[in-house]
């Protein structure tokens, strides 16, 4: 058996995403207009798919963008860290443009598809094969009225997603995941096992607005959200 629907979800925005600096695996929270962006999701998420079970990153950012799914849907998350975000050792917290100026040869190899050589980085087969075990695994575990949602991060799921789909981890037919945004996939009986049937799928805001987060104060957001009994 397999869950009828699996949702591939992107945590929402931090100060590293707003920077525009490479996270890896350094735990970083999610700002304001990440916690806004989670809560926005969340409630989209819960209206289309009515979820029943969401597994997560143990990295902050994604647990607290779970907690919103977890919340409004009623359930509990599983933290597995399987599908936490690739490390990119070196790397980590620094631009594009501090890396291309102190690695330009493995920084133009990354950009280009390949993997980074010599700075401690995780190769994509490896976050590829780690996080496509952990969402089969707990995918074959349910039924085909569950739907499934992985609360994870950009570079892991764009390699998780082509492994599901029977590519190679270095294919690049997928563009970046916006975040707080999520991939759709469904069963499929035959090679490969799931389709997708939708991609940055998100709330209908520009992809600017989305970044500029709302347009109220947070703490009024929450009050204006918060149910009245």
């Amino acid at each position: 058996m397999s869950a009828g629907t699996l949702l591939l979800w992107r945590h929402g925005r931090t100060a590293y995403n707003a920077a525009a600096r490479l996270q890896g695996q350094i735990d970083i929270p999610l700002d304001d207009v990440g916690r806004w962006q989670a809560r926005t999701a969340a409630a989209q998420i819960v209206e289309r798919y009515e979820p029943t079970h969401i597994v997560v990153s143990d990295l902050g950012r994604a647990v607290e963008t779970a907690s919103f799914l977890a919340r409004a849907a009623g359930i509990e998350a599983v933290v597995d860290p399987r599908v936490r975000e690739r490390a990119f050792g070196e790397w980590e917290g620094l631009t594009h443009d501090e890396l291309a100026g102190r690695w330009p040869e493995a920084f133009e190899a990354w950009r280009t598809g390949s993997d980074p050589a010599g700075v401690g980085a995780e190769t994509r087969a490896q976050v590829a094969e780690r996080a496509r075990e952990a969402i089969e695994e707990h995918a074959a575990s349910l039924d085909r009225s569950d739907t499934l949602v992985v609360v994870s991060h950009g570079a892991a799921i764009g390699v998780a997603a082509a492994a599901l789909l029977g590519q190679e981890p270095h294919w690049r037919g997928l563009q970046g995941m916006h975040n707080a945004h999520w991939a759709e996939l469904r069963p499929s009986s035959g090679d490969p096992s799931w389709r997708m049937s939708g991609y940055n799928l998100g709330p209908s805001h520009s992809v600017r607005s989305w970044n500029e987060g709302p347009s109220v104060p947070a703490e009024q957001a929450d009050e204006e959200t918060r149910d009245p009994s």
